[in-house]
């Protein structure tokens, strides 16, 4: 039997750190870096006698995320404790949040592949919910022991999860690097994937083309890059089918991927909710959230990519293609906002082609983030100005930009005058240079005459080689055939 005779089903389990400088129970810093355990406070300790404060940013950002996602935001919500027991817990529970979640269903719409395959899809959430993390154990640097890090634990984290909406790999990708670019563009999750920011868990099961039931899924844990996702999910898909039509089962279980090989290995059977004993934390009052709440909370909400990207094709009547490019980085729209407010709404196109190309290109390169870029978007706007208005061409425009990006000078302006760079567009000048040009090839002209157009092409080349790349092409090529008679 070949793997299209099996349907993949995927849901996904992402948690946020949310982006406040306290825990969510404790004021103690969030900080990454730090040594162990110097930010661990006596209730993230859990030292007898201490009692958990809420950490009202941690709500407003749940309320940023519940407002993003078109999601209803409980005007009554519950903590809970969640029990199990582990070194690095030391309360012997979590904080979390079960039958009353702060934020409760909600979608978000995803991208998935490239050209002519390329697809939109909506995937919906089950609800997002507040809870602390726990802290971390510590193996590598003792021998025989572990040690315990207390540092993370009371972290606030955001648990968004997923309906199983995705069938693909590839979709589960589309979907995290999704929540990923919005938590960021809302600014509730620094989304820093390395630190332990964002995290995936992936669950996955596999079913016959056809079947209306869930096959049996396995949860992969704590896979920190979308690189890994991919990777796990795209084994244990095949490993589930290679075992069912081997004659074996799935069983119910939670996996870890071992980069290093990649496959997934049995952690532990997997536990239902049953298993943590969920009771309401009778520390913690249910979390009552106003309908004003909420609309102050609206009220500091940055547009969102979804309306930004609709607004750039109206208004500014760029391709959709260019439009989602642009907006699918909160960073990356600023960047090209501000560039369009330095060049004019009528050369937004001619923006958008510089900070996808030549732009991005240079930042792959350098290996920066484009809010470290050394050209700002006021000197690339008077740069395409410049472009725009003929005072330079794409050629001469790409060494300004050069010359922008090493400092050699504070505008376009100023390296176009300082270079002398600006386009000849005296059609007496750049007339007398075609005659020398022709009078020097006449072998390329002869070739023009008999339907050669590569001919053309090296008369032109020849021209603007004797303007030093200064002449505007488009008037070089019109005198020329006009010269020639074509």
């Amino acid at each position: 039997m070949s793997r299209s005779d099996w349907e993949v089903v995927i849901g996904l389990e992402i948690h946020a750190q949310l982006n406040t400088a306290a825990k969510i129970f404790s004021g103690a810093s969030t900080a990454f870096g730090a040594a162990p355990n110097v930010q661990a406070s006596a209730v993230d300790c859990a030292l007898p006698g201490v009692l958990p404060v809420l950490n009202r940013g941690a709500v407003e950002r749940a309320i940023k995320l519940g407002l993003a996602l078109g999601a209803h935001i409980a005007p009554k919500s519950v903590f809970a404790r969640k029990n199990y027991f582990y070194p690095d817990l030391p309360k012997g529970y979590q904080i979390s949040q079960f039958e009353l979640p702060v934020v409760q269903g909600g979608a978000i719409t995803i991208h998935v592949g490239e050209g002519d395959a390329a697809y939109e899809k909506s995937v919906r959430l089950t609800r997002a919910h507040l809870e602390e993390d726990a802290g971390k154990s510590l193996h590598e640097d003792f021998h025989g022991m572990s040690g315990i890090d207390l540092n993370r634990a009371g972290t606030p984290l955001l648990e968004i999860v997923s309906e199983p909406d995705m069938r693909s790999a590839a979709e589960a990708v589309a979907y995290a690097r999704a929540l990923h670019a919005l938590v960021r563009w809302i600014d509730i999750c620094d989304g820093n994937m390395q630190e332990g920011s964002f995290r995936c868990d992936a669950n996955v099961s596999v079913r016959k083309k056809g079947a209306t039931e869930f096959g049996t899924r396995r949860e992969i844990k704590n896979l920190n890059s979308f690189r890994f996702l991919q990777q796990a999910i795209e084994y244990e898909v095949g490993w589930q089918i290679e075992t069912i039509e081997d004659g074996g089962k799935v069983v119910q279980a939670t996996v870890l991927f071992d980069p290093e090989t990649g496959e997934t290995r049995m952690m532990r059977s997997k536990e239902d909710a049953h298993d943590y004993r969920y009771f309401p934390d009778p520390d913690l009052l249910p979390l009552v959230i106003e309908p004003e709440w909420i609309e102050r909370v609206k009220a500091t909400m940055p547009e969102l990519p979804t309306a930004m990207q609709a607004r750039f094709e109206r208004d500014l009547g760029l391709p959709a293609y260019d439009a989602a490019t642009l907006t699918a980085a909160r960073e990356t729209a600023d960047y090209f906002a501000a560039t369009v407010a330095t060049a004019g709404d009528n050369n937004a196109k001619l923006c958008a082609n510089w900070v996808m190309g030549e732009l991005a290109a240079r930042l792959h390169k350098a290996g920066l983030e484009i809010d470290a870029a050394p050209v700002s978007p006021a000197q690339l706007g008077s740069l395409v100005t410049r472009i725009a208005d003929g005072t330079v061409s794409n050629a001469i425009a790409r060494k300004v930009f050069e010359a922008l990006w090493n400092g050699e000078g504070t505008s376009a302006d100023e390296i176009i005058e300082k270079q002398g760079l600006k386009q000849v567009t005296d059609s007496g000048a750049i007339e007398a240079m075609i005659d020398a040009v022709l009078a020097a090839n006449q072998k390329s002209v002869d070739e023009f005459r008999a339907g050669k157009e590569k001919a053309f092409n090296a008369l032109v080349g020849q021209v603007m080689k004797a303007s030093r790349g200064k002449a505007n092409p488009a008037q070089v090529s019109e005198m020329l055939r006009r010269k020639l008679g074509a």
